[in-house]
């Protein structure tokens, strides 16, 4: 069950930032992540008022707070170092944020197997290589790697602090409110200084309402990925799920492919595959 949960949350997050991405190739970035945040904080909220969510309240939100306020951080500075140097570069170093969560792990005495460590090890290097680093070709600027080391470090940060955000189900669905409440603050903030500085917060012609159910596809696909990783690092070792978890380049990459006909280049298809194998051995070990 662990597997299964972690591998719907790279299912669920993959798809996201496809739809992301191609959402903020006619809108800015940062008025995608407010608008499709603010609608996951509503359906979130009739949820968490349907199923009495608010009697689960106690420290542990502050763990989701927390959450709240890295996530935002981190996608910044991921959307930042994506402007700044190649896609081949970032997407791959940015799935490192998984060190993260497998050393918490590690550090509350979770000990995988030998064939679970064998699977740790070639599902990352098959995302790594999945992302189609560029080794030839231009520098990468200090200042990319530096931003995407910290979106990944970011993402990682949140892996770990979701999962130790609730105990229970209807708890679960309060902590992703607080978190995406928290969200949608910061990146509201970020989205007004960008605006009084002179950044676009919409397109040319104006709010894209066509765009409405992607943007509320991409923010309710982010945070159920969010829910089930949750649910996955509660059933069994998070160093297994943050690994299956951080699949999802390898869910984005396929969705260019089939959406798209973005050609896999061999070192991607490469890739896939041994993030295939790892997850077997994972699954298995």
């Amino acid at each position: 069950m662990t597997a299964l949960f972690a591998l719907a949350t790279s299912l669920l997050w993959g798809l996201a930032d496809f739809g992301g991405g191609l959402l903020t190739r006619r809108t800015p970035a940062l008025t995608v992540v407010v608008v499709s945040q603010a609608i996951a904080t509503v359906v979130l909220g009739v949820i968490v008022v349907a199923t009495g969510g608010w009697s689960e309240a106690g420290p542990r939100l502050w763990f989701a707070v927390a959450a709240g306020l890295v996530g935002p951080v981190a996608l910044i500075c991921f959307y930042k170092a994506l402007a700044l140097g190649p896609m081949g570069v970032v997407s791959p170093l940015g799935t490192l944020g998984v060190a993260v969560p497998v050393g918490v792990g590690l550090f509350l005495g979770e000990r995988p197997g030998p064939v679970q460590f064998a699977g740790i090890g070639v599902a990352v290097l098959g995302v790594v290589l999945a992302g189609g680093p560029q080794l030839r070709g231009a520098p990468v600027q200090r200042q990319t790697i530096l931003l995407t080391l910290v979106a990944a470090f970011g993402f990682g940060t949140v892996f770990a602090l979701i999962a130790e955000a609730s105990t229970t189900v209807t708890g679960l669905f309060l902590a992703l409110f607080v978190q995406r409440v928290v969200n949608v603050a910061v990146g509201g903030g970020a989205l007004y200084v960008a605006v009084r500085k002179g950044a676009a917060a919409l397109p040319a012609g104006g709010f894209p309402w066509a765009s409405l159910p992607a943007l509320a596809f991409v923010g309710l696909a982010d945070v159920a990925a969010n829910g089930t990783y949750a649910i996955a690092a509660r059933l069994g070792p998070v160093t297994v799920a943050a690994v299956l978890a951080s699949l999802y380049p390898v869910v984005t990459a396929l969705a260019a492919r089939g959406f798209l006909s973005e050609r896999l280049r061999t070192v991607q298809a490469a890739g896939a595959g041994l993030a295939l194998v790892g997850t077997l051995l994972l699954a298995t070990g």
